[in-house]
């Protein structure tokens, strides 16, 4: 019983890291960028300027907050379900990490929906006039990126059934 209990206590450990680094970097935002000019890391290419996002990506859904939460809320609910409900074993370990990695960044700009009513916004790539994002938009950038690339690529159709089905989780000995 031990064993098992120690991917969970570890993926929660992840899971607040992740958190903690996402809300201190819009806390120093809030603090250094707020009212300021954009504080340029490389001149015409990287700034960090301060945004309030009432929106969702590219900030799409301007000020619809209680639609954002609702869908946010039942969004990261269906992903821990499906984290908690896949096989047990290594080659579920990448697929972990990516959901990791996605509940993180939506936990971490729901939190700012809640608390602030907007999303706080503070990195800017200049050439490419990108919309400003945070730290919890990359962890869902890249989670779902990785995702993508591991489930066309890395696991076969048999171990997808898990995923893309409301079943009780199997092992993957009973997959092959």
């Amino acid at each position: 019983m031990k064993r098992k209990k120690q991917p969970l206590i570890l993926s929660v450990i992840a899971l607040c890291s992740l958190l903690l680094a996402d809300q201190y970097t819009k806390w120093l935002a809030v603090v250094h960028l707020k009212g300021q000019e954009p504080f340029v890391i490389l001149n015409r290419v990287l700034e960090f300027s301060y945004l309030e996002n009432t929106g969702a990506a590219f900030s799409s859904f301007m000020g619809k907050q209680t639609f954002l939460i609702a869908l946010t809320t039942i969004v990261t609910l269906l992903l821990l379900w499906k984290y908690l409900t896949l096989p047990e074993g290594k080659r579920f370990v990448p697929m972990r990490l990516c959901m990791l990695f996605i509940i993180s960044g939506a936990v971490g700009n729901l939190i700012d929906r809640v608390s602030r009513n907007y999303v706080v916004d503070f990195i800017y790539f200049v050439p490419i006039n990108f919309p400003k994002f945070n730290v919890a938009d990359i962890y869902i950038t890249v989670g779902v990126a990785v995702l993508c690339i591991f489930l066309l690529f890395y696991y076969k159709d048999e171990e997808l059934e898990t995923l893309f089905t409301m079943r009780a989780k199997r092992s993957h000995d009973e997959i092959e």
